[in-house]
């Protein structure tokens, strides 16, 4: 009797994660260059906002169209398409003659983000047995913060080979353009992984489902997991995004993209993306700014890998509540360093780094965990990837508004305002959130279809 195999299922996870790789390097790269291109553009604080919110633009696109995409032709080559556009992107914004080529390129490389945001935890969470799924999908968020720590580093070591008029005029292009290799590398690893078991069963291709779930759950477990994958899809229909908020389905839907809406107004993407330009704001000069940024990376890839050791352990939702509450603390620390001007020194270094951490157990790994766990098999494409629209809308005008909050109303209150956010995260994920952990996917979706209050889904016994 053949047994699962842990190999076979890390494979698909990591090459999946790959996918999240490009996602965190390419959304990070504006960290290290956009200071540079302020000042070769002479950009205000409306068009900064703009060329480091952008690419957001194809990532709303790229989240929409993505789960129908991939619902018709399957997860793996739309992961491909989504390594191409990065491949694209980094050659286009590496070489761009003038800034309307940038902003194009930029959204090219984007819609690749926005596909890959989707797909990779979508497909790993299609591959993973239902005791370790947390985990699993949690390593799409560990490839996300490892490729933002990637590109800190690159970004500093290039900032540092020549000195600062070079990296106005020349050096944020290689940044851009640094991306092609880990595009290229994503797209031959795509080629040694097998397609979505679920997408398979979908298809009616039963016989390559049932190989690729023996292989991850081995021989005994395999066929009635099979059973149970068919028995979920004969009792959907294709659910149009009109149907999206029927009931059954509405409880789901308002807790992925209410979840999706707060991982990002809590402020971390305003963080992720002007890190440098904020300890600038504390005394800092650019090398020292962009070391401290490697920082912020470091403190990510660290606290995420602790969510993954925990989150099929503590839960999805007593994480969350714990992650948030220390943000909230963080937020206020940092908003009052600030107003009490006492930014200079290691205050605001050890507040940003602390919120890091609360963040990278709690919102970063976890908002995907749930957003691919809880909607139905037939309506996961279509309604993760409406909640992934959702998400990068968010993303974009947080991008897009925080060095204008930062120029108007200043660094205090635009950090508090994030705080009161988080606040509000806190409550809802202890109000509407269920817990999740060691249920099969289709247990979940029988739980909403069932109607019951959010509250109600039990772990079972193992």
């Amino acid at each position: 009797m053949q047994q699962q195999n842990s190999w076979y299922i890390y494979k698909a996870t990591l090459v999946a994660a790959v996918g999240g790789l490009l996602f965190g390097y390419d959304t990070a790269v504006i960290a290290g260059a956009i200071g540079f291109m302020k000042t070769f553009y002479n950009l205000s604080d409306a068009m900064t906002g703009w060329v480091a919110s952008c690419a957001l633009l194809g990532c709303v696109a790229g989240a929409m169209y993505a789960g129908k995409l991939s619902d018709n032709v399957g997860r793996k080559k739309v992961l491909m398409l989504a390594a191409l556009l990065f491949a694209v992107s980094s050659l286009g914004t590496a070489m761009a003659p003038n800034l309307n080529f940038f902003v194009v390129f930029r959204i090219v490389g984007g819609m690749g983000i926005g596909i890959a945001s989707v797909l990779s935890p979508m497909y790993i969470s299609e591959m993973a047995p239902a005791e370790i799924r947390g985990k699993l999908i949690s390593i799409f968020q560990l490839g996300v913060v490892c490729g933002i720590l990637l590109i800190y580093f690159v970004n500093a070591g290039i900032a540092g080979l020549y000195d600062e008029s070079w990296n106005v005029s020349t050096g944020w292009r290689w940044m851009f353009g640094s991306g092609l290799l880990p595009s290229i590398v994503f797209v031959l690893l795509l080629f040694g992984v097998p397609e979505s078991p679920r997408w398979l069963a979908k298809q009616r291709r039963t016989s390559e489902a049932l190989d690729i779930l023996t292989k991850i759950n081995g021989t005994a477990k395999a066929q009635q997991e099979l059973n149970d994958i068919n028995a979920a899809l004969a009792e959907e229909t294709v659910l149009p995004l009109s149907e999206m908020f029927r009931p059954g389905l509405r409880t789901a839907m308002i807790i992925g993209i209410v979840l999706a809406v707060f991982s990002q107004v809590t402020g971390i993407n305003a963080i992720m993306y002007y890190a440098p330009e904020i300890f600038k704001s504390t005394g800092d000069g650019s090398d020292s700014a962009l070391m401290q940024t490697v920082l912020v990376g470091i403190i990510n890839v660290v606290f995420t890998l602790v969510a993954i050791r925990y989150v099929d352990k503590l839960g999805r939702k007593k994480l969350l509540l714990i992650g948030i509450a220390g943000m909230v603390v963080c937020l206020l620390l940092v908003g009052g360093a600030f107003y009490l001007n006492m930014q200079k020194g290691y205050l605001v270094l050890i507040a940003i780094l602390a919120y890091i951490a609360c963040f990278a157990i709690s919102l970063g790994p976890l908002t995907f965990v749930v957003i691919a766990e809880i909607f139905p098999t037939k309506a996961r494409g279509t309604a993760m990837s409406v909640a992934t629209f959702i998400l990068w809308i968010t993303v974009f005008i947080v991008s897009q508004t925080f060095p204008i909050l930062m120029g108007s109303i200043g660094n205090a209150f635009t950090f508090w305002i994030y705080m009161l956010m988080a606040v509000c995260a806190f409550f809802f994920v202890w109000k509407m959130v269920p817990e999740t952990k060691e249920k099969t996917l289709e247990e979940i979706e029988a739980y909403f279809k069932a109607g019951d209050a959010p509250v109600a889904l039990k772990p079972r016994k193992v």
